[in-house]
């Protein structure tokens, strides 16, 4: 068997193992991977009706979020993942299946890529080799972390494709090679690729300075370094380009308090198996079999005490990295994320492996086993008490620890026993497989399950596909929240979206409006009231019934694209006042009220009211016009909300979380609404929190829109054109938000930039038009694309010029036959004195 084929059977053996460990785990404990539903499957969901024609947007533009918001970055981010395409092969209600698969095909080709990584990084025996891959593989960053989210797991695949990479540049080949694997990891996951490099030029550095090589080589090779990892970045342009302008324009994250002091004991309890739960912290566990040689290293004679010590200062410096705020700010991208402060912990576990396998390939004899042992133990003790540490953790321990040392030490028997070194690796493999599962079931089980069932996602899709009429109007999914994401997952046109490249005036725009967000804007709702439905020209949305009570619920609603006339203004006093900007109607009676019981509230003008916590509750009455429907927009409020008999309660919590607008009943025929809060703390509600609707009112005003609003609307995957009654003036108001990037032209006329109104697309009619037509190109994407053409030409002339260097030159017949003759009559006046002797 030649090389090369053992070499992919070891490779193929690693994914496998990693693989089969994985499923057998999520088959046991029966639970997809925990978390997916929350994103990961919507953006699948997404992504199958994009490949099957069935989405109303491209991959430059979302019409189904948002009200319609930006996608390309979204797609980078999210959906980039190659093994997230072909599960448009499944039925669309197959997500967690799709996500499932996803997750162990990004699995299997980490594993591979460091089995192929380890053998670069020294030789030794194969199958310790795929025994050390699979720690990495099934790492507690992947059973904890990556599993539920295939765009960071592709982080698992660029650390070992870009040590591959960092290898090519050591032994000065396969430059262009090298580039397109740093193009490849960047393209896959920016965020985790951008870190996944520091950790591959840590690892560089090590093997630069580890080996006895000479200056002129390494200043060589760090050249070769450098520019490789330039060509290949430049390469993901696109990527790089759109994202970093739409991180610039998106709403900010919700502020993260600094890290706490967790103590040196709480992160090495995460080097333990089957250790999660308590403080967030970063995921670092490779088994107790890498742990066991890793923790040898440091004993381990055989390994040059050069070598051992550079190994031992990288992965302090990194462990270090995640203890102190400011290099944890680093490993981030210079920002915390929200939803889990250590993303990127993979790396860690990565360069674990990495040195572990230096020791192993050493083999590491009875001292290096006693001392990996021993170190093992006192990390056990310090992290003893700790809340991530399970009873399986013990056990896994008590008896893997034992059973791995013992083999362990088979394997430095001398002479060599064929029998013990085979059953040594028996005992090896099975107890790594065997911690895999045991980890990844409890991982599994530690994030409980979202409760959604398949049949009832099916019957929301069931039942907004009843009541689509784009881009006639929308068809909202409503606030059933399945997801943060349930207008992917419905193929609905709602506002929920939840993205790390949601444009701020999005956000903004929604929330001035009534709708409610959460994650500090970065998570949007639909409106849900009347008026603000009709806006955004909501023909349909599903009722509040939980499933299968799935009812599309229609309401007469104008066309995506109304016009206001010249000289209209926009107040922006109170959330109904700017409703009634956009709709170019007065419908709401919306009285300041007047305190009429409880403790008494503060009135800071404009900014609102300041109401007491504890009591019987502050009682608020407005006078509105009898008949009408009252509701209440509290915005941060968090407390109770009684009025007209209506009680509910709200959770705001300012900037973090926006309560909507919320209904509260009929004016009574006396005109006084009276409103009692109960507040948990001081909170603040706006200085005109309640606003009538009055009767009939909205239902003038579509009328009114629709007979002056656009005739016809045609949207393509990231346009929309509407034709107008001829002559019309003022402005053109698109029921989108005006996200940067889109441009208009009136009746043919030259593009330009709309004017917002309020955060909805603007356009300026002139002295009259009958055509209105919008397009949207991401910022970025042009410049990208003109950047990734110019470096692939020059990696297409290195190659070629490469290739013309490697080939020998052809010597024409004469000039051979020449220089046959002449090297037979050399050869003669070398051997004819010896012949003559």
């Amino acid at each position: 068997m030649g090389e090369r084929r053992r070499e992919v059977l070891v490779c193929a053996g690693a994914a496998g193992l990693a693989m089969g460990g994985y499923g057998l785990a999520a088959a046991v404990r029966g639970r997809w991977p925990a978390g997916a539903e929350a994103v990961a499957v919507p953006y699948h969901a997404h992504l199958w009706d994009l490949l099957h024609g069935q989405a109303a947007g491209d991959l430059l533009f979302n019409w189904n979020s948002g009200y319609g918001a930006p996608f390309l970055a979204d797609f980078f981010a999210y959906l980039m993942n190659p093994f997230s395409w072909p599960t448009a092969l499944l039925p669309r209600d197959q997500g967690r299946l799709a996500v499932l698969l996803v997750t162990l095909a990004t699995i299997g080709l980490g594993t591979a890529l460091m089995a192929r990584l380890l053998g670069r990084l020294h030789p030794g025996p194969r199958w310790l080799r795929v025994f050390a891959a699979v720690g990495y593989g099934l790492c507690a960053w992947v059973l904890d972390v990556g599993g539920a989210a295939p765009m960071w797991l592709w982080g698992l695949v660029s650390l070992p494709l870009l040590g591959l990479a960092a290898d090519w540049c050591l032994r000065e080949r396969h430059w262009v090679a090298g580039a397109l694997c740093v193009a490849l990891a960047w393209t896959g996951n920016l965020y985790t690729a951008a870190l996944a490099t520091l950790a591959a030029g840590l690892l560089f550095a090590v093997r630069l300075f580890a080996a006895p090589l000479p200056l002129r080589h390494r200043v060589r090779a760090t050249g070769r370094a450098v520019t490789t990892a330039t060509a290949g970045v430049l390469l993901a342009s696109p990527v790089l380009f759109v994202a970093v302008l739409a991180t610039g324009r998106a709403q900010p994250e919700s502020p993260v308090e600094p890290l706490g002091p967790s103590g040196v004991a709480a992160h090495l309890s995460r080097l333990l198996p089957a250790a999660h739960g308590g403080q967030q912290l970063p995921d670092v566990a490779i088994g107790v079999f890498g742990l066991l040689v890793v923790c040898g290293l440091p004993f381990n004679r055989r390994v040059r005490a050069r070598e051992r010590a550079l190994w031992c200062a990288a992965l302090v410096l990194v462990a270090v990295g995640f203890l102190w705020t400011p290099t944890v700010l680093v490993w981030h991208g210079l920002a915390i994320p929200a939803g889990g402060p250590y993303r990127v912990a993979f790396v860690l576990s990565g360069l674990l492996v990495l040195a572990g396998w230096v020791s192993l390939a050493h083999r590491p004899d009875r001292l290096t086993v006693l001392g990996g042992a021993a170190v093992v133990a006192v990390i056990a003790g310090l992290a003893a008490g700790r809340p991530a540490v399970r009873p399986a953790t013990w056990v896994l321990l008590a008896v893997g620890g034992a059973v791995l040392s013992a083999a362990l030490w088979l394997l430095d028997r001398r002479p060599a026993d064929r029998r013990a070194t085979a059953l040594a690796t028996w005992v090896i493999g099975g107890a790594v497989l065997g911690n895999a599962v045991w980890s990844g079931y409890a991982a599994l089980g530690a994030v409980p399950s979202s409760g959604v069932s398949p049949a009832a996602v099916r019957a929301g899709h069931a039942a907004v596909r009843a009541g689509a009429d784009w881009p006639r109007g929308r068809s909202d999914p409503g606030p059933h929240a399945f997801t943060p994401n349930d207008p992917l997952l419905l193929n609905g046109q709602g506002g929920g979206y939840f993205s790390s490249y949601l444009p701020t005036v999005t956000a903004l725009l929604l929330h001035d409006l009534g709708a409610g967000w959460t994650a500090g804007g970065r998570q949007t709702a639909s409106v849900t009231d009347p008026v603000g439905q009709a806006l955004f020209g909501v023909r349909t949305h599903l009722d509040d019934a939980p499933p299968p009570g799935f009812t599309p619920v229609r309401a007469a609603a104008p066309p995506l694209v109304t016009v206001l006339p010249p000289g209209s203004r926009t107040e922006t006093s109170s959330v109904w006042s700017r409703q009634e900007s956009l709709l170019g109607s007065q419908v709401y009676d919306a009285p300041l009220p007047v305190p009429a019981g409880g403790p008494a509230p503060a009135l800071h003008g404009t900014s609102g009211w300041s109401v007491p916590a504890g009591g019987e509750g502050t009682v608020f009455t407005a006078a509105c016009t009898p008949g009408g429907t009252a509701y209440f927009h509290g915005v941060w409020y968090r407390g109770t909300v009684s009025g007209l008999g209506t009680d509910y309660r709200s959770d705001g919590e300012q900037p973090t979380t926006a309560v909507p607008i919320h209904r509260l009943g009929t004016v009574p025929a006396d005109g006084v609404v009276r409103v009692t809060l109960r507040s948990d703390v001081v909170s603040q509600v706006p200085a005109r929190p309640i606003g009538c609707l009055r009767a009939g009112a909205l239902e003038a005003a579509v009328a009114r829109l629709t007979a002056t609003g656009a005739t016809r609307v045609e949207a393509g995957g990231h346009t929309l054109t509407a034709t107008l009654p001829a002559g019309s003036t003022g402005t053109a108001l698109l029921s989108v938000p005006a996200a940067e990037g889109w441009t208009c032209a009136v009746d043919g006329g030259r593009r330009l930039t709309p004017v917002p109104v309020l955060g909805m697309i603007g356009v300026p009619l002139g002295d009259g038009a009958s055509r209105v037509a919008c397009a949207f190109r991401p910022p970025g994407l042009t410049e990208g694309l003109i950047v990734t053409s110019a470096t692939a030409a020059v990696l297409a002339l290195v190659a070629v010029f490469a290739r013309l260097s490697r080939r020998p030159t052809r010597v024409p017949r004469r000039d051979r036959r020449r220089a046959a003759l002449g090297a037979d009559a050399q050869a003669g006046t070398e051997t004819g004195p010896q012949a003559g002797t």
